[in-house]
């Protein structure tokens, strides 16, 4: 890793060369640890100077480089920790906002560990599922709780009611070594898929098993399936907005069809 000293200097430098006529104090601030941190000049986890070196190294005000400090960690480059110091944050995990995709395969594609932890895999009521999923099921639906790994790092909850008419043996499945979506791919071929996706806090048991804060705020990804024109699963994907993000991309032909 770059030694903090270098770091300093490197800044310092990048700074000047930005000039006062281009941007405010704290945006040019931004502008030169952003620069370091997409570049990879610096490494995930790095530690960064400190805001008393920053102040002294480009000669601003404390309250400048405070406000350039808290945007970019708002924005998620950076992360503070009290007592300790600033460093570059860790990516946060992606999933595809416009496709329906395995997770698993997502982790592995950016170089990380895909494991599971399976909390649950019954059979259930059911009364509360979603009206479409009732009437395709009947009086049982199959259900499946699972926090998703990346790494060491549980990055989803997932909670997944299934159709037992689209996946009779769903009950006898390993999921520490399948994902359900995998698996539901296989034995009733995904064709239609639908995403909604909200901003929520997770109740106590959910923000046990994902590791997190009373107070983190977390992304729920309400998703349904289809397989021809049978609905075969109704799922809910909590994400620790901390550690994930979603993303996807449209094209002129997207936007005609979405109309």
């Amino acid at each position: 890793m770059v030694p903090i000293t270098v770091v300093e200097s490197e800044l310092a430098a990048q700074f000047q060369q930005l000039g006062p006529a281009s941007a405010p104090a704290y945006e040019r601030v931004k502008k030169v640890i952003s620069a370091g941190v997409r570049s990879g000049r610096w490494a995930h986890g790095q530690q960064l100077p400190s805001e008393h070196q920053l102040v002294s190294a480009l000669g601003l005000s404390r309250m400048t480089i405070n406000r350039a400090l808290r945007e970019l960690t708002h924005e998620g480059l950076i992360e503070r920790r009290a007592g300790v110091g600033t460093f570059v944050a860790a990516p946060k995990a992606a999933s595809a906002l416009l496709q329906v995709r395995n997770i698993a395969d997502d982790i592995r594609r950016h170089g990380h560990r895909h494991h599971t932890e399976v909390v649950l895999v019954r059979e259930e009521p059911s009364d509360a599922a979603d009206p479409e999923l009732r009437a395709a099921a009947g009086p049982v639906v199959y259900r499946s709780l699972i926090v998703h790994f990346e790494d060491d790092t549980p990055i989803q909850l997932e909670d997944r009611l299934v159709n037992p008419a689209a996946a009779p043996h769903y009950l006898d499945r390993d999921f520490t070594r399948q994902t359900p979506h995998a698996y539901l791919n296989e034995v009733a071929p995904l064709t239609r898929g639908e995403h909604i996706v909200e901003a929520v806090l997770g109740d106590a048991a959910q923000r046990r098993l994902l590791r997190i804060g009373r107070h983190e705020p977390c992304l729920l990804v309400r998703r349904r399936t289809w397989s021809r024109d049978v609905l075969v699963s109704v799922a809910r994907l909590l994400h620790p907005g901390s550690r994930h993000r979603l993303e996807g991309s449209f094209g002129a032909d997207w936007a005609l069809d979405a109309r």
